[in-house]
């Protein structure tokens, strides 16, 4: 059985939602590539022991600062994306709320280079943004997945398992012992960026149903609402 639509007065720009959709894909790709570079770059560096924190922390803080920033600027795409194709619900407007904040937030990390070197000047607030953010990640793929399910069941149910699976995954990593925390936090960083680019794919399929029901509209029903409109 084919998996209905959202919206039926209205039609989503296609090009709108594969551009956003796309850049949201490639931004988690570029954040992925900054870590990877930056584990090959920065000396003494244990990929293991040393967190993401540790890469951005120092001389090469610029290379994990883009990648941050990418990863910001693929969130605030699904945000807009959520925005413009909304099925209605206070569960999705939350959670279009939440992913420009989550954005916000990951920005706030990468612009504030608290992270890994012990900062003591000033207001030092990266530690609660890490809290704010493992609580968006935990809540928002939840609150995405019922609309979800209208377009795709199995991702839907995929938005609920990433959710429970962050909700369990995130409170361990300050529980565990140096030695692997670096490890730890790629793993979480991997469930995160799973989350945007299962939205990311959500939106892009929504985006093909509507335009292919679009060309399915017969001349005869073309006229018709062409003459209601007149009318």
């Amino acid at each position: 059985m084919r998996n209905t639509t959202w919206t039926e007065n209205r039609r989503p720009s296609r090009t709108f939602v594969a551009v956003l959709g796309w850049f949201a894909i490639f931004g988690c790709g570029i954040f992925g590539l900054s870590i990877l570079i930056a584990d090959f770059v920065v000396p003494e560096h244990n990929w293991i022991s040393d967190t993401i924190s540790d890469l951005g922390a120092g001389r090469y803080a610029a290379i994990v600062d883009i990648g941050l920033y990418a990863f910001s600027a693929a969130l605030i795409s699904v945000a807009l994306l959520a925005a413009h194709i909304h099925p209605g619900g206070t569960r999705w407007s939350t959670g279009t709320v939440g992913f420009a904040v989550l954005a916000l937030i990951v920005f706030l990390v990468g612009a504030r280079n608290e992270y890994g070197d012990r900062d003591t000047d000033g207001v030092v607030i990266h530690i609660y943004l890490v809290y704010a953010l493992g609580l968006l990640m935990a809540f928002l793929p939840w609150l995405m997945a019922e609309n979800a399910e209208r377009v795709s069941r199995m991702t839907g149910r995929i938005l609920r398992f990433l959710s429970a699976l962050w909700a369990v995954s995130a409170p361990v990593f300050f529980f565990l012992p140096t030695s692997i925390d670096g490890i730890y936090e790629r793993y979480l960083g991997l469930i995160a960026c799973s989350v945007v680019v299962l939205m990311a794919r959500l939106f892009l399929r929504h985006g093909r149903q509507t335009s292919s029901e679009a060309g399915r509209d017969s001349p005869r029903e073309i006229s018709r609402h062409s003459t209601e409109a007149a009318g």
